[in-house]
């Protein structure tokens, strides 16, 4: 099996639109077609369709054509290295707010010049 990196800027590119996080937030429920996906929105097709490609180029999502219908289905996938560098950050934070907690506990009531 092939280990895929994911590239956490263009993941994050393809989730700061609303209409893509709709989409994909449908998809968690399960696979839909286009059109299906679509329906909510009150866009051209060719519009709508620039956001899948976005997604599909992201790696967030991957289409199959059967006849005339295309279906899109959820990769899950990149989301581990969106997961990983909140995880990071989160981390980073905690410890800061930590040693401000700290600080402040350790300075109270101390006057400064």
């Amino acid at each position: 099996m092939v280990k895929r990196t994911y590239n956490i800027d263009v993941v994050l590119h393809a989730l700061s639109d609303p209409t893509r996080r709709q989409v994909i937030e449908r998809l968690g429920i399960g696979p839909a077609s286009v059109s299906d996906l679509a329906a909510p929105f009150s866009m051209a097709m060719p519009s709508f369709m620039q956001h899948l490609d976005i997604l599909e180029s992201s790696q967030l999502i991957y289409t199959e054509k059967t006849g005339r219908v295309r279906v899109c289905f959820l990769n899950p996938n990149p989301f581990s290295v969106m997961e990983s560098w909140l995880q990071v950050q989160k981390s980073l934070w905690e410890t800061r707010l930590n040693q401000l907690d700290s600080f402040l506990l350790k300075t109270k009531g101390k006057k400064y010049e």
